[in-house]
């Protein structure tokens, strides 16, 4: 038993050593100059702090926010969570020919995966028979009234405006519809002269471009984004986009899902024979044009269910999906009526010790560059997930960087990683964050794995 524990003690003597000394050296490269670096890792089993530098430093954390948001979700929502998105009738009467004198209402529920393609059951096709399939059985052969969608945007503090516009900075909202996105088709044509504009998919008819885009030299890579205005339907395309690039495409955020949700079943109703004489409508056009008239559902016709959270984590975390990790915090804050969302994690962590003011955050996805949160907050969030019965889903979502179960986070000058390693047997988690390095990113990439490998034994 004694020469165990010596055998263990050297273990951790050893490794203490190690990443004291590969720590020291990314601290003393010269991308670090002007950086703040901190690292904690713990024994994922009993919390026992096996080696930490920096622990208490707030730092921008950029996607490893999403660890924190999905293990808060899973505890506060359950693993075995669903959206539920309803297809109603609003306030009318149904006819003897099968005419509603009425509107036809999408509820929405947060659900980020109505529409998404990621699964068989969410794609937009499927959704949409559903909902027809709904009005069918009601005996609804006409629709005398409006295909309304409740649903609005709720854009998060702290989101910076070149974000804003490009599929990853699609604003969360009460109806998501495709994942908040689409494709604009670009054709790049001679280096310093314009891109041209092709196309949408699917089209957007009820959008303007401003198309300011110019063809960039080979080599350049993808530096378009588009800016969209809040509460406009007019898309500004900036940047550059390499004469080579292969893609010819980018994705970019929709103005209003709930909008496009309700077009798309309108355009499915008619093309079915189902004819709608009102318009496709969304809460947030009826709000901006100050009309108060009552969409409240009197009768559901359809319930569309998304998959259970333990697999909508996955592809959070395995794509860094942001516009996944807003709608987990605004599904938290609607089932504890509330609608600051990030208060929702700081309260549930507060209850189990966290000091809130090492979790200082304005959103759930990390793409605010105001958030703040240290490590070893981080890394403790990480090692209470290891005890719960739904922690293989979530070590599952881990995408695998390194060799090493762990997520990644990039935005302006701030990478970091945060997961789980094996050492010699013992099960680790930690989070390593550098914010504010200098030169490219890949570089110091490799400076942070070369700490990393020291739990690689």
């Amino acid at each position: 038993m004694m020469c165990l524990l010596f055998v263990n003690n050297l273990y951790a003597q050893t490794l203490n050593q190690n990443l004291q000394t590969a720590f020291n050296k990314l601290q003393q490269d010269g991308q670090s100059t002007y950086a703040s670096i901190s690292l904690t890792i713990l024994d994922a089993k009993t919390g026992e702090v096996v080696f930490t530098i920096n622990p208490n430093m707030g730092l921008a954390t950029a996607s490893t926010l999403k660890t924190i948001t999905t293990v808060t979700a899973m505890n506060v929502l359950g693993p075995d969570y669903r959206f539920k998105t309803k297809l109603s009738r609003g306030q009318g009467t149904l006819g003897a020919d099968g005419t509603w004198n009425g509107d036809i209402v999408i509820e929405g529920s947060d659900d980020p995966t109505l529409g998404s393609w990621r699964w068989e059951e969410t794609k937009e096709s499927v959704v949409l028979r559903e909902f027809v399939e709904g009005v069918k059985k009601a005996g609804i052969k006409k629709i005398n009234g409006s295909i309304i969608a409740a649903g609005i945007n709720h854009p998060p503090s702290g989101w910076i405006w070149q974000d804003m516009g490009n599929y990853y900075g699609a604003f969360p909202a009460n109806l998501c519809w495709r994942e908040n996105q689409y494709d604009v088709l670009l054709k790049p044509t001679q280096p310093s002269k314009p891109v041209t504009l092709v196309g949408t998919v699917p089209a957007m008819p009820y959008l303007q471009f401003v198309n300011q885009l110019v063809t960039g030299a080979a080599g350049t890579g993808d530096n378009a984004y588009a800016t969209l205005p809040v509460n406009s339907n007019k898309v500004f395309l900036q940047g550059t986009y390499a004469i080579d690039q292969d893609k010819h495409k980018i994705a970019a955020a929709l103005p209003d899902p709930a909008y496009e949700a309700a077009r798309r079943l309108k355009d499915t109703l008619q093309s079915l024979g189902i004819t709608v004489t009102g318009k496709a409508e969304s809460e947030t056009m009826q709000t901006t044009a100050g009309d108060s008239r009552d969409i409240l559902s009197s009768n559901v016709l359809a319930t569309h269910y998304s998959p259970p959270l333990r697999k909508i984590i996955y592809w959070l975390n395995q794509k860094s999906i942001n516009l996944y990790a807003e709608q987990l915090l605004m599904a938290m804050a609607d089932s504890l009526k509330t609608t600051d969302y990030p208060s929702v994690t700081r309260n549930f962590w507060k209850g189990r010790g966290i000091d809130t003011n090492s979790l200082n955050i304005f959103d759930g996805s990390g793409l605010s560059p105001g958030n703040r949160v240290t490590t070893v907050t981080m890394a403790r969030i990480l090692q209470s997930a290891r005890k719960e019965s739904w922690f293989g889903d979530f070590f599952d979502s881990l995408p695998i960087y390194n060799n090493m179960h762990m997520k990644s986070g990039y935005i302006n000058n701030v990478l970091a990683y945060a997961g789980y390693q094996t050492y010699k047997g013992r099960e680790l988690c930690f989070s390593i964050i550098v914010n504010n390095f200098s030169g490219k990113t890949s570089s110091i990439r490799q400076k942070m794995f070369a700490v990393l490998d020291e739990l690689k034994w």
